[in-house]
């Protein structure tokens, strides 16, 4: 089988492996399209240290039941099923302990991370039955590559406590940030206002829902105030992480505000204490999701929204990949997520060509 291979720092190649064997509790799912991460591309650069020279990464996928392992039921699991998988995997022995927060657990491991995992930028790859999520036949089967990084925008907004009515600040506009519209907006947020350098990204925004401002312009805080009758927003999500967004964050907000960390652009920061400590600004990190967010995101794909499609700027084979990856590290240019499709599923051809022709005009 095909399968993208991290074969040094800073490039892609297609290389041929042997197929995966399905062990007793194991599915094999046959890719159809896995989205770009932001933290591939940070692995692929060696930015993050979290990517090794050898690997196959990728953990945003969608794709079909392609084989199940012996202990697995083929009722619940059937081959040929449109399936996600959620790449959070805890060992078997350790999942009750950690139900509800398996994010948690010291020993999981995560698909497209683990460098002993051949993950989901390959034509087929294994994992526990347990993180599979079926999936009813999509209009746009393309949106179930989605479902991952929707589930990371869940967590988050569930985690800053969201609350209808409030006010959101969500700095940085790229795929997390906009995904994190969607969710802070379904979770009754009265306004979201995004800040985002990129032209093309702050239309996306747009087109979502969000008032959208350009950091460049000025500084963000000012921009808040000014949109806000200078009070500022209730709750911030830096979907960056960098110590000039965290900044602007608990800066845009009201005293007593709420800040969630989740972008991961930077390791280490520089944080002003007082504008949490004098101001009573509580901030909080936010790292994957619990399995029951991954599933509930599923579920909120599986409705079909439209509005999904604004989330997908491009569609590429596995041997544009390297350029694709090579453009995303040097530019912030793409609207949106970029996917790697690795296998013809008639229903997608129809979504892939619709998403083309919009491109191309």
């Amino acid at each position: 089988m095909r399968a993208l291979t991290l074969v040094e720092i800073g490039k892609l190649s297609v290389v041929e492996r042997e197929d995966p064997v399905v062990e007793p509790s194991e599915i094999i799912i046959a890719t159809i399209a896995t989205g770009i991460c932001g933290s591939d591309i940070h692995g692929y650069t060696g930015e993050n240290g979290r990517r090794f020279p050898g690997q196959v990464m990728g953990h945003e996928t969608v794709g079909r039941i392609w084989a199940v392992g012996s202990e697995v039921d083929s009722n619940r699991y059937p081959v040929g099923a449109l399936a996600t998988v959620n790449p959070v995997i805890v060992p078997a022995a350790e999942v009750q302990e950690f139900e509800g927060r398996e994010q948690h657990d010291p020993q999981r491991r995560v698909l497209g991370v683990d460098p002993a995992i051949v993950s989901a930028l390959a034509e087929r790859f294994a994992v526990p039955a347990t993180n599979v999520v079926v999936l009813p036949e999509l209009p746009n089967p393309l949106h179930g590559a989605l479902i991952e990084p929707l589930a990371v925008a869940v967590h988050a907004v569930r985690r800053v406590e969201v609350s209808p009515g409030q006010v959101v600040l969500v700095v940085g506009g790229g795929p997390i940030g906009q995904s994190c519209v969607l969710a802070a907006k379904r979770a009754g947020a009265a306004r979201v206002i995004v800040s985002e350098p990129n032209e093309a990204r702050r239309g996306v925004c747009a087109a979502l829902g969000a008032e959208v401002i350009d950091p460049g312009e000025g500084a963000v805080p000012d921009a808040v105030r000014a949109l806000t009758d200078d009070i500022g927003v209730d709750v911030a999500i830096d979907a960056v992480g960098a110590s000039a967004t965290i900044a602007d964050a608990l800066q845009s907000t009201v005293l007593g505000g709420r800040v969630c960390l989740v972008g991961m652009a930077q390791p280490n920061v520089a944080i002003s204490a007082y504008r949490i400590s004098t101001d009573e600004r509580t901030l909080v990190g936010s790292f994957t999701y619990p399995a029951k967010i991954f599933v509930e995101a599923a579920s909120w794909v599986a409705q079909g929204d439209p509005v999904l499609d604004l989330l997908v700027s491009q569609v590429v084979g596995p041997e544009e990949a390297d350029t694709a990856f090579t453009r995303l590290a040097g530019t912030l240019d793409v609207p949106a997520k970029v996917l790697i499709r690795f296998a013809p599923d008639h229903p997608m051809d129809t979504a892939v060509r619709a998403l083309d022709s919009v491109e191309a005009s």
